[in-house]
């Protein structure tokens, strides 16, 4: 066994961040020659390492191994290893600790990675040893991405020698592994035109293959590896498609390999631009996103483009006889739930509440001195006995009442007994075998909740007034429910690259074109109650209870 080290001192480090630039990269360049293909049934003869970092080689590692059986004659003539030759080396069980200390925490590389890594593993784990899971860059994958056009194949011996590279394979360990080095080395500088300078770039470039839209990479080339928001652009400087990211640039590139939305192919086709805005952290992308999609509205955009078509769950509480409805915009008056993102889900709150309380259902507009004509008919669901006819004179005043307090009840956030009524309900139903019904009552209930705990985060965020939450070395400041700033150790974001699209009053229900962000900020911090720090000129009730026995919401005087 030979091992040998240029610099004498370790070198190794670790790629938490593959953000690292490739010239700052250690790269372990593995080959091995075995009896066969097969990883569980053959065994390994040699072992091939050359490490290298910055273009220089730093180390080496070579050695055969006895793989405790006869090499077949086919593979002693192709690799001129025999029986004789490698009975005195020691077996893989013994080598194992000394390679994977040589390969430390370097990024592995080899032509076809999954045979060399295969054999690596199932080597391990005969040894009862834990299995390797580092970073691998395959240069099969990154030749067939990079120079497929040039060779008639991407065997490492028909590119070593149609690129003309320094060292020739032999189906020897380290002679394969030094043309490997080679290879890469040559790849690295194609992939430079793609704009691949980190780690992460060429991690990924392997996997994206022969993309259509692949050359398009190019314009990812400025992209930073910080939180913000990106914008695909097309023809006339026109907005195709608005997203966010933690890293701007893994993110964006991603489109071109990973990501296979339906979507995404003729959106690439149409981009002709990349443009981003860097912010201090996730949360402030994500809200800036919000507030450029719902102004821009992006073809490609779905979620945050809608807001047009949210509306309310209204109780006229005010009036002689109330009823729920739903509505495009909030009323002054009334009790609402909302904004909620489509009508259908309005529908199922409606249908929760009139399952479980006896609320008319007729339409008709009903005065305090409201007197039923003699011959006036009963609707429907009071013949059934599941609701209230006020409008057929048969309904009693103070057992609506009852049943108008308890929807109210529950509408501002207590919703015990709809649902205790609701779950009975269920569990009749599915005792009497008729399923789809009992699914729609929870569908039904599932929609009430998920309004009601929507509504009181959107009032959560109201009450808070103009706060400062921080978490660590980052601070937003709220204003009536809209992001105004943020706030970190090292930047000061003085003015948010759009403004918001709206706000909330106490009391009030959030409008519809800011229901997003604001439900966005409510969520973030309901989620992360427990370790922000706050100080506010409201009330701060984040976290907010269940959504089955929460604080009653405030209605506007």
């Amino acid at each position: 066994m030979r091992v040998g080290d240029a610099s004498g001192v370790d070198l190794q480090r670790s790629f938490d961040d593959l953000g690292v630039p490739l010239s700052d990269v250690t790269f372990c360049i593995l080959d091995l020659e075995t009896t066969g293909g097969n990883r569980n049934d053959d065994m390994i003869t040699e072992v091939g390492v050359v490490k290298v970092r910055g273009g220089e080689c730093i180390g080496t590692f070579q050695t055969l191994v006895n793989p405790g059986r006869a090499i077949p004659p086919k593979i002693a003539v192709l690799t001129g290893l025999t029986d004789s030759l490698v009975a005195p080396a020691p077996r893989i069980e013994t080598v194992l600790p000394s390679l994977l200390s040589f390969l430390g925490d370097s990024v592995l590389v080899a032509h076809n990675a999954g045979f060399d890594v295969g054999f690596i593993r199932a080597a391990l784990a005969r040894a009862e040893r834990p299995t390797w899971n580092g970073t691998i860059v395959d240069t099969v994958h990154l030749a067939r991405r990079l120079v497929r056009d040039e060779v008639p194949n991407c065997k490492l011996s028909t590119l070593a020698s149609r690129l003309r590279l320094g060292h020739q394979p032999s189906h020897r360990a380290l002679d394969d592994a030094w043309a490997t080095t080679d290879l890469l080395h040559l790849l690295i500088e194609r992939a430079a035109g793609l704009g691949v300078l980190g780690l992460d770039d060429l991690v990924a470039l392997g996997k994206i293959g022969g993309h259509p839209m692949a050359p398009k990479l190019k314009l990812t080339a400025d992209l930073p590896r910080t939180p913000g928001v990106y914008m695909f652009r097309g023809h006339g400087d026109a907005v195709l498609y608005v997203g966010k990211a933690t890293n701007l640039r893994q993110r964006v590139r991603s489109y071109f390999g990973s990501d296979d939305r339906r979507k995404i192919g003729p959106m690439l086709r149409e981009t002709t631009a990349v443009t981003h805005v860097e912010l201090p952290d996730p949360l402030t992308a994500e809200i800036v996103e919000t507030r450029f999609i719902g102004s821009l509205l992006p073809r490609y955009n779905r979620r945050g483009t809608r807001a047009a078509k949210y509306c309310y769950v209204k109780l006229d509480v005010d009036s002689a006889w109330p009823r729920l409805s739903i509505v495009k915009n909030p009323a002054k008056q009334g009790v609402h739930l909302g904004p909620l993102p489509s009508r259908t889900m309005a529908t199922l709150v409606v249908d929760a509440l009139q399952t479980a309380l006896p609320l008319r259902r007729c339409t008709q507009r009903l005065g305090r001195n409201h007197v039923a004509a003699p011959d006036a008919p009963v609707c429907s669901a009071a013949q059934l006995g599941v609701a209230h006819c006020p409008c057929s004179g048969t309904a009693d005043a103070s057992d609506y009442s009852a049943a108008v307090a308890l929807a109210v009840r529950a509408i501002e956030g207590d919703p015990t007994f709809v649902v205790d009524r609701l779950r009975q309900r269920m569990t009749k139903l599915a005792g009497q075998q008729r399923f789809e019904e009992a699914a729609l009552t929870r569908d039904r209930l599932s929609a009430l909740l998920g309004a009601i705990r929507r509504t009181l985060l959107f009032a959560a965020l109201a009450r808070a007034g103009r706060a400062e939450v921080s978490n660590g070395d980052t601070t937003w400041i709220i204003a009536d429910g809209a992001l105004v700033d943020t706030r970190t150790t090292a930047t000061l974001t003085a003015a948010l690259p759009i403004v918001a699209l709206g706000s909330i009053d106490v009391g009030r229900p959030a409008a519809r074109e800011h229901a997003d962000e604001a439900l966005c900020l409510a969520k973030f911090f309901d989620k992360h109650a427990r370790r922000l720090s706050v100080t506010c000129d409201g009330e701060w009730t984040f976290p907010i209870a269940s959504s089955e026995a929460i604080a009653p919401l405030e209605r506007a005087a």
